[in-house]
This record gives C-alpha cells, sequence and structure tokens, in this order.
C-alpha cells in the first residue's frame, strides 16, 4: 500500500513542472488583443486592480491632445486582466490603480516583426512562419506588470467603505466575519451562532438545515474542531449547502462550511494582539504576525484560551424493561476546566511569478477536567431509592499537522495547477472516575460504588490531492483533479469496577476494548463549466469514490473489514442571470456517508453506565439527492435572498435506543445503536436578507422554514417522531454611532424541531448528544447578545470590546425522547448571560525600507518591471 501511495504522490506532483503554450489566436485587422497580471513587490496577484487603456487624440477646441477612455476593467482574483479589440493604428497607453499602490502608467503598443526578404512580390505566397510572426504579435502577452507600494503605515488610510456581508456564487455563499464584534476573543464557534443558516446547540454543535456539515479550513478538510479556532483569525465563512463535484461526496450530506483565515496582502509586516476575560475566570490571548518581503512571506499565529464553563439541567426517564417500572430523575451540575494552546507556522515562497510553494506546519495542546454532580432519585415498581453520582475526568490532547502546496498559474487566462499534501495527527487520552453513593429513606449512605475508565488513543490523517483548471474554447473552463484519503485511528480503554461492599476492583473485560482501524478514500473528478449566452451559465461535474476499512480488535486479533465499489456523484449547477440586479440559481447534487469504523464494531461502550453504546457491523452507506433552487436580489446596499431545498436520503444512518440484553450484566437494559433507516426527507424555504437601513445601521435577517421526517418503518416495534414543520430564525443589527462606538445587537429562535441527524458519530456515550435523530424532538427557544465596541489610539489600531451571551438565560436545550419502553426528557443550560471583556491592537508598516538589503537594486522597486 505504502508503495502504491509513494507512486502517486510523485505522480501528482510531477504534474506542476508541465506548461502549457500560450493560447494564440490573433485579432482580426485592425484589431489587436493585449493581457497581462498585475502583482505587488513580491509577485503576489494584486485583486481588483483598475486596469483601463486610454487613447490619445487632438482637441480641436484646444489645440492638445487629450486622453479618452477606451477600454476598463477591474484584475481578477488572480491579478489577471485581458483587453481585445484594440485599435491597431492609436496612440494607446494603460494606466494601472489600486489602493495602497502607487499609480502606474505605460505606453501599449503592438510590435511588429521585422519582414525578412521584404515584402512578397505580387502573385507569391507570404513566407508560412512570418505570417505566423505576424498573428502572434497582435496577441500579446504584457507579463507581469509589478505595482509599487506606497510607503505608509498600516491603517494610515481610511477607505469610505467595507465589504458586503453576503457573496453570492454559482456553489456557495460567503459571509465576511472579520468585523463581528459578539464573537470578538471566543472561537469559531461563536462565529457560527452569528452566521445566516447555521444553528448552533448548547454544546456547539453546528447544523444546517438541520443536519451536522463537514468543517474545512482554506478549502480543504481538517480534523481542528470549531473550538479549537480563534474566532479573531477568520476572513470569511462559506456556506455550501449543494457541494459540486470537485469536493469529498463522502462525509455529511448537510454541505460544507468553509473556514477563510485572514491572511497578509501586502508587502511589510502586520499583526495583532488579542487578550481577553469572562465573568467565569475564562481568558484568551490570540496573536499573529505576517511578514512578505521579496519572494517570502511568512506567518506566525499563536493562542491560548482558558475555558470555565458551567453547565445546570435536569433529567427524568421512565421506562417498563421485562415488566419492571421504573423512573429515573436527575439533578445536573457541571463545570469544566480547560485550557488549549494553537500555534500556526507558515511560509509561502514565490518561485517565479506564477509559482508558489507553500508548507505550514500547526501544533496544539490541551487538557480538559469536566465534574459532574448528579443527585439521582431512582424508583422501581414503586420503590424509591437515592443516589449521588460523582464524577471527574481528566482529558488530553495534542493535534499536530503538516501542510505542503504548490500552485502554478499559466499565462493562460485562469488557468492553473495545484497540488497539496495534508498530514493531520494526535494523541489523546483520559481518565474518567465515576463513584456514586446510595441513600436510604434516612439520608444515609448505605452503600459505594466507584468504576474507572483509562483510555488512551491516535490518529492520523493523510490526504493527497491535485486540481487542475484550463479554459477551453467557447469561453468553456475545465476542471478536473485526484485524491487520496488515509486515515489511521488507534484506541486503548479499559474498564474496572469496584462494586458496592467490595475493596477489590475488577476488570470489566468485555467493556474494555482496544482497537485499531484504517480507512481509504479514494476519487477523481473532472466538471466544465460556461454560459450559453441569453441563456444561462452552467456548471456541470461528476465525481467517482471507492472506499474500504480495515480493522481490528486488539484484544482477540478479531477482524473487521468491508470495502465500498466505486460509484458515481454527478453535480449540475445552472444560474440565469434575470437582469442586472435578479439572478435565478438551481443545482441537484448526489452525495453519499459511509458508516464509520467506530460505528461498526460490535462491541458495547460501557464507559458510562448511565449510556451504554454498541457499534452494528451490519450498517450500509447511505446515499443523498439534494435540490435547490434560489432567488437574489440586490439593489444598492441590499441584498435579498430566498431559497427553496428538498434533500432525500435512503438507507439514513442514525442513533437509535432500544431494549437490549446488556452482555455486561445480562439482563435487559436500554443500549443506544445505529441503524439504517428506510429514509429521510427534509425539504423548506429560507430567506436571507442584508440591508443598510441608515447610514449608522446595518441589519441582517434569516429565516428558514422546515419540514423534516425520518422514516423507521423497516425497523420492529419502531416509535418515531412524526413529520414536523418547524421555523428557525436570525437577526443581526450593528450601529456605529459617533465617537467611535459600535453596538451590535443579534438574536436567534428555534422553533419546536425534529433532533438532528447525528452523522459520523463515533463511540461513546451519547451523553449531550440527542438520544437518537429518529426518536424525539426539541423544544423551543431564543437568545440575545449584545456587545459594544470602542475603537481608540492613533488610526484606530486598538479597540476594547464588551460583549453579553444568552442575556435572559434562554437558551436552555430540552430534548424529549421516546420509544420501546421508554420517555425521557433533558434539559440543560450552558454559561448563560456571559461576560466578556477583549482588548485588541493592531500594529504593521507597508514601508519595506525597514527591511534592509544588500542589493544594489534594493531602491529600484518604484516602477514598473516586465518578466
Amino acid at each position: 500500500m505504502m508503495k502504491k501511495l509513494f507512486t502517486l504522490i510523485m505522480m501528482l506532483f510531477s504534474l506542476a513542472g508541465f506548461a502549457q503554450m500560450p493560447s494564440g489566436g490573433a485579432g482580426k485587422m485592425p484589431e489587436w488583443k493585449a493581457y497581462g497580471k498585475i502583482v505587488d513587490e513580491q509577485g503576489k496577484p494584486v485583486e481588483f486592480a483598475s486596469v483601463v487603456v486610454l487613447k490619445s487624440v487632438f482637441d480641436k477646441d484646444t489645440k492638445k491632445e487629450k486622453d479618452v477612455l477606451v477600454k476598463a476593467q477591474q484584475t481578477q482574483l488572480n491579478g489577471d486582466f485581458s483587453f481585445s479589440g484594440l485599435p491597431m493604428m492609436a496612440k494607446l497607453k494603460l494606466k494601472i490603480s489600486s489602493v495602497g499602490y502607487k499609480t502606474l502608467e505605460m505606453p501599449l503598443a503592438v510590435s511588429m516583426p521585422k519582414m525578412e526578404g521584404g515584402a512578397p512580390k505580387p502573385g507569391q505566397q507570404p513566407d508560412p512562419a512570418m505570417m505566423a510572426k505576424m498573428m502572434a504579435a497582435m496577441d500579446k502577452d504584457l507579463g507581469n506588470i509589478k505595482l509599487a507600494s506606497e510607503s505608509t503605515l498600516l491603517d494610515g488610510v481610511t477607505v469610505n467603505g467595507s465589504k458586503p456581508l453576503l457573496e453570492m456564487d454559482i456553489d456557495k455563499k460567503s459571509f465576511n466575519v472579520s468585523k463581528n464584534l459578539v464573537t470578538s476573543g471566543g472561537t469559531a464557534v461563536d462565529i457560527m451562532r452569528n452566521i445566516p443558516s447555521l444553528q448552533v446547540d448548547i454544546d456547539g454543535n453546528v447544523k444546517l438545515r438541520n443536519a451536522s456539515p463537514v468543517l474545512y479550513i482554506d478549502g480543504r478538510p481538517t480534523t481542528l474542531t470549531l473550538d479549537q479556532i480563534p474566532a479573531d483569525a477568520i476572513e470569511k465563512v462559506e456556506v455550501i449547502t449543494n457541494p459540486s463535484a470537485k469536493y469529498d461526496a463522502s462525509g455529511s450530506t448537510a454541505g460544507i462550511l468553509n473556514l477563510v483565515l485572514k491572511k497578509n496582502k501586502k508587502s511589510g509586516y502586520n499583526g495583532m494582539v488579542n487578550v481577553g476575560a469572562d465573568r467565569f475566570g475564562g481568558s484568551n490571548i490570540m496573536g499573529n504576525l505576517s511578514v512578505r518581503q521579496n519572494k517570502v512571506n511568512v506567518s506566525l499565529m499563536f493562542m491560548n484560551m482558558r475555558m470555565r464553563n458551567n453547565v445546570t439541567g435536569n433529567s427524568d426517564r421512565s421506562s417498563t424493561i421485562g415488566g419492571t417500572q421504573s423512573s429515573i430523575a436527575q439533578d445536573i451540575n457541571s463545570k469544566t476546566k480547560g485550557n488549549m494552546t494553537f500555534g500556526r507556522l507558515g511560509m509561502d515562497y514565490y518561485v517565479s511569478n506564477r509559482a508558489t510553494l507553500s508548507v505550514a506546519g500547526f501544533f496544539g495542546q490541551g487538557n480538559f477536567d469536566p465534574t459532574e454532580d448528579l443527585k439521582i432519585t431512582t424508583k422501581i415498581n414503586g420503590v424509591t431509592s437515592f443516589s449521588n453520582r460523582l464524577s471527574n475526568t481528566e482529558r488530553a490532547f495534542k493535534p499536530r499537522g503538516l501542510q505542503l502546496g504548490f500552485k502554478q498559474n499559466f499565462k493562460t487566462e485562469g488557468e492553473e495547477l495545484s497540488a497539496d499534501l495534508n498530514y493531520f495527527g494526535g494523541d489523546n487520552s483520559s481518565n474518567a472516575v465515576y463513584s456514586t453513593n446510595y441513600y436510604n429513606a434516612q439520608n444515609a449512605i448505605t452503600g459505594n460504588q466507584i468504576q474507572k475508565n483509562i483510555g488512551e488513543g491516535n490518529n492520523k490523517v493523510l490526504t493527497v490531492q491535485t486540481d487542475y483548471v484550463k479554459p477551453l474554447k467557447g469561453k468553456i473552463t475545465l476542471e478536473t483533479g485526484a485524491k487520496i484519503q488515509i486515515n489511521y485511528n488507534k484506541n486503548l480503554n479499559n474498564n474496572t469496577l469496584k462494586a458496592v461492599g467490595s475493596d477489590i476492583y475488577k476488570d470489566i473485560t468485555s467493556a474494555s476494548v482496544n482497537y485499531e482501524g484504517e480507512n481509504y478514500v479514494y476519487a477523481a473528478y473532472v466538471s466544465f463549466a460556461g454560459k450559453l449566452p441569453k441563456l444561462f451559465s452552467y456548471k456541470v461535474g461528476l465525481r467517482g469514490e471507492s472506499s474500504k476499512y480495515d480493522g481490528s480488535l486488539l484484544a482477540n486479533n478479531q477482524k473487521f473489514s468491508n470495502e465500498y465499489p466505486i460509484s458515481l456523484f454527478p453535480s449540475i449547477f445552472l444560474t440565469r442571470e434575470l437582469s442586472k440586479t435578479d439572478q435565478l440559481q438551481l443545482s441537484v447534487t448526489r452525495r453519499v456517508n459511509r458508516p464509520n469504523f467506530f460505528q461498526q464494531i460490535p462491541y458495547v461502550d460501557y464507559s458510562d453506565s448511565l449510556n451504554i453504546t454498541r457499534g452494528n457491523p451490519n450498517l450500509v452507506p447511505e446515499f443523498t439527492t439534494s435540490s435547490e433552487i434560489s432567488y437574489s436580489h440586490s439593489k444598492g446596499n441590499s441584498t435579498f435572498l430566498a431559497s427553496g431545498y428538498y434533500k432525500y436520503t435512503n438507507n439514513l444512518i442514525t442513533r437509535y435506543l432500544s431494549q437490549e440484553i446488556n452482555p455486561i450484566s445480562g439482563k435487559t437494559d436500554l443500549i443506544n445503536t445505529y441503524i439504517n433507516a428506510n429514509s429521510s426527507v427534509t425539504y423548506g424555504t429560507e430567506f436571507t436578507y442584508t440591508t443598510k437601513l441608515k447610514a449608522f445601521w446595518d441589519l441582517t435577517a434569516n429565516l428558514n422554514f422546515y419540514n423534516s421526517k425520518i422514516n423507521t418503518q423497516n425497523i420492529e416495534n419502531a416509535q418515531v417522531t412524526d413529520a414536523l414543520w418547524t421555523v428557525f430564525g436570525k437577526i443581526n443589527n450593528s450601529f456605529t454611532l459617533p465617537k467611535k462606538w459600535v453596538i451590535q445587537l443579534s438574536g436567534d429562535y428555534q422553533g419546536k424541531t425534529n433532533m438532528p441527524i447525528t452523522q459520523n458519530q463515533g463511540f461513546g456515550p451519547p451523553m449531550s448528544q440527542a438520544q437518537s435523530s429518529s426518536q424525539g424532538y426539541i423544544k423551543p427557544f431564543y437568545g440575545v447578545d449584545i456587545a459594544i465596541k470602542k475603537s481608540f489610539l492613533k488610526n484606530d489600531i486598538a479597540s476594547a470590546t464588551l460583549s453579553v451571551n444568552d442575556i435572559f438565560r434562554t437558551r436552555g436545550n430540552t430534548q424529549v425522547s421516546y420509544g420501546e419502553g421508554f420517555t425521557q426528557t433533558y434539559y440543560r443550560l450552558n454559561n448563560p448571560q456571559l461576560v466578556r471583556l477583549n482588548l485588541s491592537i493592531r500594529f504593521g508598516q507597508m514601508d519595506m525600507s525597514i527591511f534592509k538589503r544588500s542589493s544594489k537594486n534594493a531602491s529600484s522597486m518604484d516602477g514598473m518591471q516586465m518578466q
């Protein structure tokens, strides 16, 4: 296997050395074409630069020459521009300008090759080679045109304008979050609470249309979780409800969340330091620094967060099992102390003006110490007893990773090749002690039971991927790529129990499991994008994926494996421009969610005797077909987006709670497992509106009506929730006040809804997770947040932000579950009225003279250079 992997890696990266000849079509006389790329002093593309072609004409009135506009455009994200139909005999010049750079003017003329041997005689055919040179001269590549940066302090110039909150693309919606106040000093979880379309539950689990999406960072999958990413490092969030063929077909059928991190785009250096604290004793410090000079860009990010979480709640369960009627009532009080450190060091090296090599490494370390106090009242066949379970847990993890990337741009506009290698890994450990005291009616301790669980694990993910984009004739763009991903997981777990009246800890061998497994995914895709004049733009693609996994239980060397053959996943995206302000989009995709290794191993997880879990080796993959139609209207500072969506899944994988024989005790018990439901259907409509109501007031509103239903008719004696219509809404107001004050007021409401689909969950007790997405619902709740920000010091480089989350203590989460012989209500409230104070200061300078060089040409960067 490793030999095959090495061969594939070498093949992918060898593609980076392949270069295409630039396309050459000639313009008709007397017109010609000119194109090139605008870059900064280090060869980095300058996006949205203004490029105009001016023609010098004689003014009869003033008797002088004057410049008149011929053509104008903005550079693309990669700095490219292109003009066709330029007049042959006119006197032209190119004028380029962009904020932060010196305006550049240069003559623009076509240079015809010298005709060897003179012009052809009458009746004589022209020299084909000479004609080819002349035709090539009519298609002029200006190469890379460099702009010199203005030598000014960072933030020394105030630009009256900002990026729109919502940006639409053919297959995604982008939300700019860099100026969100409520999230300052928090994590990416806090960011998600303020993104339209996204729902965040009490534990920070994110839902997109009532299912869990896959997390990407800068366009690539990651093993990091949202609470491990600082909010202040995020530039924007891309919500991809219907991923195209370019993205993995496997994983969550809910879609993809891609976090785009902030990057340094100017020469010089810049950075930020952010410190904060909250009323529960939590604190955070985060700093980043980026330095760019010549062909090197280096970035460093470091953060440390000390977390203090407080949860209160209660639970009531009634059941009839094996003729025994029982009820269990719990009062819950839990606290978590945690500390997390994370760092990332990255470097971009510009091998040439069109080739970039990137490398980055990250490390992390975290430990969490949750404690829980459960006061339990148990009634069995009318007899009441009391107990108190105290749990103390120590959990630690050490993530690490390495990213290698290569990107090659070509002279042909839009053509590029990229290759990436990503490695993520980590170690984790846990040590839990559950001590239960039993009481009589006089509140005296009658016995004590102690359960200990010691575990450790390791995971590794290796991903190799290549993508190639090539513009074809007829304004069609080809995009293709290949990918291989290998996941490795290992877990060592040991359970011991000291029963009531005993002083000896005995191993629970049937609940102490050691396992390891590997999962392989192979994929390739191809897509075509283009435009049919006066009809619509399109993007159609096809992805092929296959996978397999191998695993074993280490105690008895029992082997498990499964192999899924190649499946095809088409995707179609259509966009119709109704007018300059109105747009209609339609998309249809197919995706898959394969059962993971953890969900399939048939052993009982008894690490928490109150929540027992077992895998199901008979699970099969689920396939989902999703369709969505969207209408958007933009006018001035306002954007309105309306979407209708429908999603059908067969063989849905979900948790399921049922009565089974507990292999540990030999008695009938309630055990959480995984099943393939017959199918599930989700459909609804969503509305998003962003506007500037007043010069000082920005508003964003989101409303989502949806219906969801899980069909479990294939499960014997199943009791499931009926189809349920529900509503979810968010509103965010931002007020810019005099004297550099800003206030942000936001709120959200979740109506009664079915529990979210529990995809890709592994072993372990459900704890805060829904017991089963097919066996219950969540009661309505709402929450309100507020934040106040004050900017100060020269150029507003410093700011202080005071925020309060869940002002009215209303984000309590109540889950109601029911099934064969049981009903349960579970309520929890996490960190209400959290007050956080955050201080941020920015620094930087774009004056490259701070980096003294010995080169004789160190000061010759004030003009244009041609490559």
